[in-house]
């Protein structure tokens, strides 16, 4: 018998539905995956249907082998390692931000933008790591490329504490800002390969909470770090909790990409027909999964379509432009925010670094409460609506829409600009720090109830290929979260705290309140000119 090829499939660029057009298959018995083999003839001969592609594909939908019929200790054990892989990072990104008078004074730095670049360089590299991570995922698995990618990030933070030059500081930062960046691009994924969309939005709202949390908890370690002791131990101490973390990661983040595991069992059917005559046919059989393409995996055909992917639904897909768009400038002020609370609490309050640090809980109070809040009725409102829905399928039942999410996004859009307004003239006029803290807490509520309503409708939009989706609109917002702490200082030194947020207040009105608007009325007319949307 001649052997099968061995050689690996591609993965196709589908959703998860499947396609009509699929020529008939008959089944055939196998001890793990379901088998179909394709035939020409409606009546054929064993003989001649061996003839035919062996397509390997999950034994129904309830095969507990596929991650979306997982246990929920395991969908939450999944959940929980990669929330805690995206709450690690963005503690780096942030905690220096108390310690930078220390790093520039050891350092001799004197320009304010150079200063601020120390902590929002990190953030540079989440635009640029996740254009390349996300679609890595989506050919080697989420949770090797998370688990190196989080590696590479633990080396480079911790050599940051070694540094002996701001050069040296800000290059290393920058490195270890590409492996942290993994997560905000594969967890989403990973997260829409094991919820169904009706359980998602709670998973969604714990991972969306953790890359928000994360810089409000840093600063207020970072701050008694920075007075206490030496700004280095900022780095090996956030080094020692995520070695803890890659461990755990180890034991319980166990793959969930599908074609990724369909593509394992195939190998292991082709190997078996290899090894056994008796299995095989006299000519060489193609196995291949349900989601395999005619090409070859070469790395050409890599690089045309996986890493090339996030760059194409940016430049092709206006669903994503949108949602980018609004998203860059959500984050952006939220990374200004927590660059200036420091020099607010300290110049204006007269407060110490330690104590300063402590009004960071007041925009960690906002993001908590909205969260579990959102976290409680999203689901609920999506299954309601989608009851509702005068669109059914083929059993009666309604069907769900990402539009289903947007609800959220209206409150948050209009918390946002009220805690600006409120925090930006209070500290201006020197109220009581309480209301200048209750206004940053409408800031994070703001920030998070937008965050998870636009962040679970990309992944219900764009399923299969979330983490490349993800990482497209993350390039964006990461930018925003670079630049916006860069330009903070001058614009509040030429017109005060309450001007400047003012002007925030007001763009965020232009911008945010008529977002969920258009795409509550014409999301789904956008999402259907969409060549990687689910229709």
């Amino acid at each position: 018998m001649s052997k099968p090829s061995s050689k690996p499939l591609p993965l196709s660029d589908r959703s998860d539905s499947r396609d009509s057009s699929t020529p008939t298959s008959t089944v055939i018995e196998h001890s793990h995956p379901k088998i179909t083999m394709g035939s020409k003839e409606k009546e054929a001969t064993n003989e001649e249907s061996d003839e035919g592609p062996i397509v390997v594909d999950w034994e129904g939908p309830d095969d507990p082998a596929n991650p979306k019929n997982w246990r929920f200790g395991q969908k939450w054990a999944a959940t929980t390692i990669v929330s805690a892989f995206t709450f690690i990072s963005p503690v780096s990104s942030s905690m220096v931000a108390p310690a930078t008078e220390a790093v520039a004074a050891e350092f001799g730095i004197t320009s304010d933008v150079l200063i601020a670049m120390t902590t929002s360089i990190f953030i540079l590299a989440y635009a640029v790591g996740p254009l390349f991570l996300g679609p890595l995922s989506e050919i080697y698995g989420r949770s090797r490329v998370l688990q190196g990618a989080n590696m590479f990030y633990l080396v480079w933070n911790l050599v940051c504490g070694f540094a002996q030059t701001s050069t040296q500081l800000i290059v290393f930062r920058f490195l270890a800002g590409l492996g942290g960046s993994a997560p905000l691009a594969v967890g989403g994924g990973t997260l829409a390969d094991v919820w169904k969309p009706e359980e998602r939005g709670k998973a969604i709202a714990v991972y969306s909470l953790a890359p928000l949390m994360g810089p409000v908890l840093g600063p207020i370690a970072g701050a008694w770090i920075a007075e206490r002791t030496t700004w280095r131990w900022v780095f090996w101490s956030t080094t020692m909790v995520d070695a803890a973390i890659q461990v755990a990661g180890l034991f319980f983040l166990q793959e969930t990409f599908a074609p990724v595991l369909l593509e394992r069992k195939a190998a292991k059917i082709r190997k078996e027909l290899a090894g056994d005559p008796e299995k095989g046919a006299s000519t060489p059989r193609e196995v291949k999964t349900v989601f395999s393409s005619q090409e070859g995996r070469t790395i050409k055909e890599i690089f045309k379509k996986s890493l090339t992917r996030p760059f194409m639904i940016f430049a092709r897909e206006p669903i994503a432009q949108v949602i980018g768009l609004y998203m860059a400038f959500v984050y952006g002020v939220f990374y200004l925010f927590l660059t200036t609370i420091p020099t607010i609490f300290s110049e204006v309050y007269k407060e110490k670094v330690g104590i300063a640090g402590l009004n960071y809980i007041g925009l960690g109070i906002g993001l908590s409460f909205a969260s579990q809040l959102n976290a409680r009725y999203m689901d609920k409102i999506y299954i309601y609506l989608k009851n509702r829905n005068p669109i059914k399928d083929k059993d009666g039942n309604g069907i769900g829409q990402p539009e289903f999410r947007v609800p959220s996004m209206f409150l948050g859009s209009l918390m946002l600009p009220i805690g600006l307004l409120l925090s930006g003239w209070a500290a201006q006029e020197r109220v009581h720090w309480v209301v200048t803290d209750i206004g940053m807490a409408f800031v994070g509520a703001g920030v998070i109830l937008t965050f998870q309503s636009m962040q679970t409708y990309v992944v219900d939009t764009f399923t299969l290929h979330a983490a490349s989706a993800l990482a497209c609109v993350s390039c964006l917002r990461s930018f925003a979260g670079f630049g916006f702490p860069l330009f903070a200082p001058a614009m509040y030194n030429a017109l005060g705290f309450g001007k400047g947020d003012t002007i925030l207040a007001a763009v965020s009105i232009a911008i945010g309140w008529p977002a969920p608007i258009i795409f509550w009325k014409y999301g789904q007319a956008i999402r259907m000119k969409s060549k990687y949307a689910k229709k």
